[in-house]
């Protein structure tokens, strides 16, 4: 009754009345009245009590700043269309014992942009409830319209997410004004990446814009797809920065200051992008996986990754459309790559084979 009592609006307050000076004092059986919003019906930036201030089991900044190996994790799909979370747990701890530090859930890699919010806050809660004490896990909750990346990130931390990576609102562009405004409706919420890929989004975070973001305690870092003279000039201005590029990340991370990378090769060679990250300079090792790394992006990505890991038998052949699989010769190529790297540097125990066009799934409705 307390709190009824603190919140009830007196009618006065937010009604004017008032007879109209042409109305006979006898005709006063209506009321004229014009009604004034209250004040408390606007509140900027407002969040629903869930996000909570307990900070026991939250996340630092810090241990955030500090990963060097991130994998943008494969969402892999059963028969039906939905998750394959016995290949997806296999998959995670592949990357665990090959030395990831973190996984990126439901980003480009693990096609967020081709699930329900359901089904992306579903995966971020398993993959915390599974593997959270073992490694970060990094949601992909951000969107193009802040109301849904405010929502998104509000479940993503309540599930347990230890950051978050939000993208710049893209098809309907902003401002920087705008850009700036976006990133700190989220920010306030927790520990976040803010991740720029011009060829994706069509348009470039700009560094005034990064700069205005990092004064932000929660601001994790950059994860930057422009280059290395852009990641310099991060790192010149002490700005965690992970490369988004795998056929740049080691001269990023050991020439330009790049803290490390958010990795799409490292689904299917965790150890051999860690010793890129971990071991220092290592320009022979480099040179070595650019093969399949060229390989990987010769399509928009996942389409290279979700057919080797079909190929490897780490997933099933099941794609979720608008992707298909690389076609025939580029998947003999993909085995010819396997046994040069060395299969047992690749996830998995299986035999690499070459799949038929018939062995592949392809879904529209799922």
């Amino acid at each position: 009754m307390s709190t009824l009592t603190s919140h009830k609006l007196c009618l006065k307050d937010s009604f004017t009345f008032s007879r109209p000076r042409s109305a006979s004092p006898y005709a006063c059986n209506r009321v004229y009245f014009r009604w004034r919003s209250p004040q408390a019906a606007a509140i900027a930036n407002f969040h629903l009590p869930m996000r909570s201030y307990e900070v026991k089991n939250r996340t630092n900044v810090d241990d955030i700043k500090a990963l060097r190996l991130i994998t943008a994790i494969k969402t892999p799909y059963l028969p039906d269309g939905r998750f394959d979370l016995e290949a997806y747990d296999a998959l995670v701890n592949m990357q665990i014992n090959g030395g990831a530090e973190a996984v990126i859930v439901g980003g480009t890699t693990g096609e967020g942009q081709l699930m329900s919010w359901d089904e992306h806050i579903m995966l971020i809660g398993h993959t915390v409830n599974c593997f959270g004490s073992r490694i970060k896990v990094i949601g992909n909750t951000g969107s193009n319209s802040t109301r849904e990346a405010i929502h998104a990130t509000e479940q993503g931390f309540a599930v347990g997410m230890h950051a978050a990576l939000h993208i710049n609102p893209y098809y309907g562009k902003t401002s920087n004004e705008g850009m700036i405004a976006h990133f700190e409706s989220v920010l306030s919420m927790g520990p976040a990446i803010v991740y720029n890929v011009p060829s994706r989004t069509s348009q470039d975070i700009p560094p005034q814009v990064m700069h205005s973001l990092a004064q932000s305690t929660n601001f994790a870092g950059v994860k930057e797809c422009v280059g290395h003279e852009r990641i310099k000039q991060y790192t010149d201005n002490k700005i965690v920065v992970w490369s988004g590029n795998d056929d740049q990340c080691h001269d990023s991370r050991w020439l330009y200051g790049a803290t490390g990378v958010v990795s799409v090769t490292s689904n299917l060679i965790p150890g051999l992008i860690g010793q890129l990250m971990f071991k220092g300079k290592n320009s022979s090792l480099n040179a070595k996986l650019m093969p399949l790394i060229e390989w990987l992006f010769q399509e928009p990505n996942p389409i290279g990754l979700n057919t080797a890991l079909a190929q490897l038998g780490v997933a099933r052949p099941v794609f979720r459309l608008p992707y298909v699989p690389l076609p025939l010769e580029k998947r003999i190529e993909f085995v010819r790559i396997v046994k040069e790297i060395g299969r047992e540097n690749f996830v998995g125990d299986k035999d690499v084979q070459v799949l038929d066009d018939d062995d592949f799934i392809l879904l529209g409705r799922y």
